[in-house]
């Protein structure tokens, strides 16, 4: 007899794909997703804005969508993927200025940057990346749409401002709906700048008429000399790329009010159609059980972590190993076991080659590790998928079995470190030596000073009769 699980592994290799079910924002119910035209899986994602590095909060949100198309991939699902880039806002001018570099310029490193970073954490590439001021006609014709239509307005200033009084659904997403919003008492209260505070319900803008701190950066425009509003660009973009009917859109949680409240009005009085048929979004990351920030010393980028002597793999199995929908909780000591973990799936996995992606897209029997993929269909639960994986190790035997345990390593986007070969940080060489040295002399107290010291930064030396070996964990 198949199991229900083993029976969902053999669907895929069928190609016939079972649906992915996932908490949906809107109607806050996790529910099946189903390609709307029954054969690509079209979703778009909020990407970053340049203007300097993405921190290891933004990369939970990346990776976690990573994780989504590879299990909708992996079940047999073609998928369409768009990512945008936002190379033009308040923070972008404001930091180009005062810089001394073109916004082309100044985005174009920080782009840079993002890609490195996503590629060193295993992340697949977006079918389409499109920027915001490589789309600035599109929202200057969006905005010609909606003043045409009565759903935005031009100021003194030059400046065009989205009505949300001409919107009923306003608030639907966020639920300011349930908060007794009444919109007829927002049409005079407008928020020019691109970010603001949660909850301020507010005509918003959508064409921002230039100001003397812009410098150069600027387009003309039927209302004047400005730039797009921060909200505009997903829309524009959207459209173009998806048409005004697709199957999710995804961001972090902080996203949902203003920005794609927003986007959801002004896509809908526009031009019409469903939008996003789903919404998904993933919650904030603590560092030490606190908010990040940059004064208390918790803000981390890849890296500042890399620097220390951990490796993008370590960090990401960390970044997914809770359920996209709790707090995570990121500390050194949840890196520490990101290491013992990978090395115990590389001691695993030793003897056995990895199929690539591709080849394990086709679908095939995941043996005894079907279970573990069911859990990430089933609103993508990370860490029972993990639980499954390494609760299933040592019943591993068949082809099926390593093929399923290679799939779900595919599915969560690790790469092991036998594969990715680990690269033993010169500081840590140079401490395990002193280590070493130490012995020799039985100084016994240095020696377990850094013993102590290599443990803290996640290694560990395995003495010999003739030498050490540096191992993590």
């Amino acid at each position: 007899m198949i199991s229900s699980e083993g029976k969902l592994a053999r669907l895929a290799a069928d190609g016939h794909s079972p649906a992915v079910r996932l908490f949906d924002t809107l109607t806050r119910e996790v529910v099946p997703l189903e390609p709307v035209d029954g054969k690509t899986f079209r979703f778009y994602c909020c990407g970053p804005t340049v203007y300097g590095p993405a921190h290891i909060g933004n990369f939970r949100t990346f990776v976690i969508q990573d994780v989504l198309r590879r299990v909708l991939e992996l079940g047999g699902t073609q998928t369409k993927h768009v990512r945008n880039i936002t190379d033009v806002d308040d923070k972008t001018i404001r930091d180009s200025v005062a810089a001394g570099m073109t916004l082309a310029e100044f985005t174009a490193g920080w782009r840079g940057r993002f890609h490195e970073d996503c590629e060193a954490l295993n992340c697949l590439k977006p079918h389409v990346e499109p920027s915001a001021v490589a789309h600035v006609p599109e929202q200057i014709a969006m905005i010609e749409e909606l003043v045409a239509k009565g759903h935005a307005y031009a100021s003194d200033d030059g400046s065009v401002y989205f009505k949300i009084s001409s919107f009923p659904e306003y608030g639907r997403l966020s639920r300011l709906d349930t908060r007794e919003l009444d919109l007829g008492k927002t049409q005079n209260t407008r928020a020019n700048s691109d970010e603001y505070e949660k909850d301020n319900v507010a005509d918003f803008v959508l064409w921002k008429a230039r100001r003397e701190e812009d410098g150069d950066n600027f387009w003309e425009s039927p209302w004047g000399q400005g730039r797009p509003g921060w909200h505009l660009e997903c829309s524009a973009m959207i459209l173009k790329y998806l048409g005004t009917t697709f199957d999710l859109h995804g961001g972090g949680e902080d996203l949902v009010f203003p920005h794609h409240e927003n986007e959801l009005a002004q896509s809908k009085c526009s031009c019409g159609g469903e939008f996003a048929r789903h919404w998904f979004h993933s919650t904030h990351l603590l560092v030490n059980g606190k908010k990040m920030s940059k004064s208390s010393g918790t803000l981390y980028t890849l890296a500042d972590l890399t620097a220390e002597g951990w490796t993008p793999m370590e960090v990401r199995y960390v970044l997914i190993g809770a359920n996209y929908r709790k707090q995570l909780n990121f500390t050194m000591e949840s890196l520490h076991a990101a290491r013992e973990a990978l090395a115990k799936l590389a001691k695993a996995a030793e003897g056995h080659d990895a199929p690539g992606y591709r080849e394990l897209t086709k679908g095939g029997d995941l043996g005894v590790f079907a279970g573990a993929f069911a859990k990430l269909q089933d609103d993508l639960n990370t860490a029972a998928a993990l639980g499954e994986l390494f609760g299933h190790l040592k019943e591993a035997s068949t082809d099926d079995d390593w093929r399923g345990f290679f799939s779900i390593l595919a599915a969560l986007g690790i790469v092991l470190p036998d594969a990715q070969g680990f690269e033993i940080p010169a500081e840590i060489t140079a401490l395990a030596k002193l280590r070493w040295e130490a012995r020799q002399a039985k100084d016994w107290e240095a020696s377990d000073r850094y013993r102590d010291e290599l443990a803290a930064k996640g290694w560990t030396v395995k003495d010999g009769p003739n030498g050490y070996e540096i191992v993590p964990g």
